[in-house]
């Protein structure tokens, strides 16, 4: 899941990075909690460290090097560059309307109530003013396929931001099941950990255009 040889897993483990139990003196690995640990630090790791994570998912995952793992989420009816929101809890209840025209929405307050709880438990906002919410487990009951969501509000707001800063740009993710789920976390960070990348997406000024930066982008990530 790390995409990190033994030895380096092993530094990690040994100096507590990485939650782990030592058992007869080998190290053992929870999936549900590396699961969680990843979801809480992609945000924060460098450039290299989340490529590492990216081609570690694709091979567990068995896919192609240069499977698109976000573009054929994108749809126009779920990218906005005008929501009208202005609180936390509004601007998830905006994204979650947005999820429901791709019409793969099951069980709408079942989606609300995971986006929130990991809310609560804690904001996933991004410095740059990025905020990737999401649930902290896969939702199979509540959609019927994986689900993007890409807004950009009409004005910053505070959404708890580590740099304290206000956020503006939103991506709402929701899978079917564990392996994707990370992935595609790890692919957006991945993607977003570019500030020119970053400030283009801040000036587009449609869906469409929105769409063809996020589709180049990804393309640019998987060519390095």
């Amino acid at each position: 899941m790390l995409g990190a040889d033994v030895r380096r897993v092993e530094r990690m483990a040994q100096r507590g990075v990485i939650p782990c139990q030592k058992v007869a003196g080998q190290f053992r690995f929870n999936r549900a909690e590396m699961t969680e640990w990843l979801q809480e630090n992609l945000g924060t790791m460098n450039h290299r460290d989340l490529a590492e994570v990216d081609a570690g998912i694709t091979e567990q995952r068995q896919a192609e090097e240069d499977e698109l793992i976000v573009a054929p989420l994108l749809r126009f009816e779920a990218i906005t560059t005008d929501l009208d929101a202005r609180t936390k809890p509004s601007v998830i209840r905006a994204l979650l309307e947005l999820a429901q025209r791709t019409g793969c929405v099951l069980d709408e307050q079942e989606l609300l109530g995971a986006t929130m709880h990991r809310e609560e438990l804690c904001s996933t906002a991004l410095e740059g003013g990025i905020a990737i919410p999401h649930s902290r487990r896969p939702l199979p009951y509540a959609i019927s396929e994986p689900i993007l969501v890409v807004a950009r509000t009409t004005q910053p707001i505070v959404f708890g931001a580590p740099d304290g800063k206000l956020t503006q740009l939103f991506f709402l993710t929701v899978s079917l099941d564990d392996h994707h789920h990370v992935h595609l976390l790890a692919r957006l960070c991945r993607m977003l950990h570019d500030e020119r990348f970053v400030a283009r997406l801040q000036g587009a000024e449609s869906p469409e255009e929105t769409m063809d930066l996020m589709k180049a982008r990804e393309h640019e990530v998987l060519a390095e």
